[in-house]
């Protein structure tokens, strides 16, 4: 499971929006193994006065929040930042100097999903990669 948070500029989100989710699932699937239908993806776009960023970005100027289960592997993880670079520039045309990415990992058990703690709950992938 991964929730992922795009935070940008109102004006570029909505030119860009398919395009730089088309690029993130396909790095997610690419990276974590994982299924087509498994996209969580929240845009958060921001006004000028309420997105503050160096001056050495664009107005493209990306962050990309991952939240997901604990248990991926290092390698797994570093496949899946070099392919989001990869994916969203040839989606979205936004270079790797406009986008900056983090993940956060935490316990299944600390997730609800269907009515359950996910840590009981049957998932249609592998978490382990």
């Amino acid at each position: 499971m991964a929730q992922i948070k795009i935070y940008g500029l109102r004006e570029n989100l909505a030119q860009s929006r398919e395009a730089i989710s088309s690029g993130i699932h396909e790095a997610v699937m690419s990276a974590l193994s994982y299924p087509p239908e498994k996209k969580f993806h929240r845009f958060i776009a921001l006004d000028q006065d309420d997105f503050i960023y160096p001056g050495d970005r664009s107005e493209r100027y990306i962050i990309i929040e991952l939240s997901m289960f604990e248990g991926r592997s290092v390698a797994a993880k570093k496949a899946l930042i070099r392919g989001l670079y990869t994916c969203i520039q040839e989606r979205a045309g936004i270079g790797a100097e406009d986008i900056e990415i983090t993940i956060f990992e935490t316990p299944r058990e600390n997730w609800g999903i269907r009515g359950l703690p996910a840590d009981e709950l049957a998932l249609g992938y592998k978490v382990e990669v």
